[in-house]
C-alpha cells in the first residue's frame, strides 16, 4: 500500500491466477476457448445495454492501490480493506460494473470457495444494513422486511444476492472510507475463481467512483501489467506526476454505465488500415477492463488481419484457437519481430500497442493474434484489457476524457 503528499490511494494490481495474488488457491483458470466464448458472452449483454447520460464533478485528492493480473482469463484483483476491525479482502475490479460487493454470512443460498475468510457483517461495529426508507432503495432494489436487498447478474450467468449495507472500506492506513454503500452476498456464484467479490468502477450513481466523487474527484487510473508474474496499480484520484505526459481523448457514456470512447483509425508498422472512414463511429465504442480481448467490426478485423499476416509471412503458422484464426509457432525461432499495431483516438490521440497486447500466448508454440471479430460492423466495438497492458489508462470521468501514458508498468 502506498501513499504520498498528494494523498493519492494506490492499490497493486496483479494477475488473479499470477505468483504474485494472494489467490493462490484458485488453481481452475479458465481455457483460452472458454475465455473467448466468455468474452462473447460479456459484448452480448453489454450490446443489450441501452441508456445514455452525463455528469461531472471537480477533481480533488488521490489514493492508489495495488493491482494484481490473471493472464490466463484476463481478469485483474486489487486488495482492501472491510469493517471495523479491518478485514483484508480480495476483489475484481470492473469498468462495467457498479455495484461493489463481498460474499457475507451466513450463506442462505449458496457461495463459492474463495480464498479470504467470508466476511462476517455481525463482527463488524461499523456494518449497517440499509433501510427500505432509503433513497438509494429507490433504485429498484427491492425489499426483505425493512431491509434493502439487491440481486446482481452478469453476461456470464454468474450473480450476486444479497443485502445493500453500509460499511467502513479502508485503501490504505491514510485513506478511509466510511459509510461506504456495498454488497453484502448471501447467494453467489459464478466464474469469479476464489476472489471475493468485485469492486464496481462503471460510469453509475452506486458505483466506487461516483461514492466517492467528494474525496477523490471522479478521476481514477490503473495499469495492467504485461505478464502474471508482474504487477501494476489501480490509483484513486490524481497522482503527483506531471499531467503534461498523459494523451487525453473524449470519453464519453454509452450504453447505460460503459466507457464510451472514439476510435478513429488502426495502423500496421505505420501504414492505416484502409476501412472505411464512417466504420467506428456507426458502431461505437467501449474501453472495458472486463473484457479481454478488443471486439472489431468484421470489416476492420479483415484488413488488420491481412496487414498482420502479410508482415509474418516469413513465420511457421499454427492451428487457429477458437476465434483466433492468425496464430505462430516461433518454438523454433531464435529471434521475432512483431509489426507494429496502433490504434488512433479522437483528439489525435495515438497508441502504439506492447507487444503483450499484439500477440496472445496459447502455449510456449501458439502465439495468436490478440483481436476477434464482432458479428457485424455494427455492432459496438470494445477495447478490452490485453490491449490496454502496461499503458496507465486515466479515467478523468468529471472532466469526460481518457488519457494514456506509456510505460505505466512491465
Amino acid at each position: 500500500m502506498l501513499s504520498d503528499s498528494n494523498r493519492k490511494s494506490i492499490l497493486k494490481v496483479v494477475h488473479r491466477h499470477g505468483p504474485c495474488s494472494p489467490l493462490v488457491r484458485d488453481h481452475n483458470p479458465l481455457n483460452v476457448t472458454e475465455i473467448l466464448l466468455r468474452d462473447q458472452s460479456r459484448v452480448k449483454w453489454i450490446r443489450s445495454q441501452s441508456s445514455n447520460s452525463s455528469y461531472g464533478l471537480k477533481a480533488s485528492v488521490a489514493a492508489s492501490l495495488p493491482a494484481k493480473p490473471d493472464i490466463t482469463d484476463g481478469e485483474y484483483v486489487v486488495t482492501i480493506g472491510l469493517g471495523t476491525p479491518k478485514k483484508d479482502l480480495t476483489l475484481l475490479f470492473d469498468t462495467g460494473s457498479a455495484l461493489t460487493w463481498t460474499q457475507c454470512k451466513p450463506c442462505m443460498g449458496s457461495c463459492y470457495n474463495q480464498s479470504d475468510p467470508i466476511f462476517n457483517p455481525s463482527q463488524s461495529s461499523s456494518y449497517a444494513n440499509i433501510s427500505c426508507a432509503s433513497t438509494f432503495c429507490t433504485l429498484g432494489w427491492g425489499c426483505f422486511g425493512s431491509t434493502c436487498k439487491y440481486s446482481f447478474g452478469y453476461a456470464d450467468n454468474s450473480s450476486s444476492v444479497g443485502f445493500f449495507a453500509t460499511e467502513k472500506l479502508t485503501i490504505s492506513p491514510t485513506e478511509v472510507i466510511d459509510n461506504f454503500k456495498f454488497g453484502c452476498g448471501e447467494n453467489n456464484s459464478g466464474i469469479f475463481g476464489t476472489a471475493a467479490g468485485l469492486i464496481g468502477l462503471s460510469d453509475n450513481n452506486i458505483s466506487f467512483v461516483e461514492q466517492t466523487a467528494a474525496k477523490y474527484g471522479k478521476y481514477f487510473s490503473y495499469c495492467l501489467p504485461s505478464s502474471a508474474s508482474s504487477t501494476g496499480h489501480l490509483t484513486f484520484g490524481k497522482d503527483g506526476r506531471a499531467l503534461s505526459s498523459v494523451r487525453f481523448t473524449p470519453l464519453s457514456k454509452i450504453q447505460q454505465e460503459f466507457y464510451g470512447i472514439s476510435i478513429v483509425g488502426i495502423s500496421v508498422n505505420g501504414v492505416p488500415l484502409s476501412i472505411p472512414s464512417t466504420v467506428f463511429s456507426s458502431a461505437g465504442a467501449i474501453i472495458d477492463s472486463g473484457t479481454t480481448i478488443t471486439q472489431l467490426p468484421p470489416t476492420v478485423y479483415s484488413a488488420l488481419r491481412t496487414a498482420f499476416r502479410k508482415a509474418m509471412v516469413n513465420y511457421t503458422t499454427a492451428p487457429a484457437v477458437s476465434t483466433f484464426d492468425t496464430c505462430y509457432d516461433f518454438s523454433k525461432e531464435r529471434t521475432v519481430t512483431v509489426p507494429s499495431i496502433k490504434f488512433s483516438f479522437a483528439g489525435g490521440v495515438d497508441i502504439d500497442l506492447d507487444r503483450s497486447g499484439i500477440l496472445y500466448m496459447v502455449t510456449a508454440s501458439q502465439f495468436c493474434l490478440a483481436f476477434a471479430a464482432n458479428g457485424a460492423d455494427s455492432d459496438v466495438v470494445v477495447y478490452g484489457n490485453v490491449q490496454q497492458r502496461t499503458f496507465e489508462v486515466a479515467y478523468d470521468v468529471a472532466g469526460r476524457k481518457l488519457g494514456f501514458v506509456p510505460n505505466g508498468c512491465s
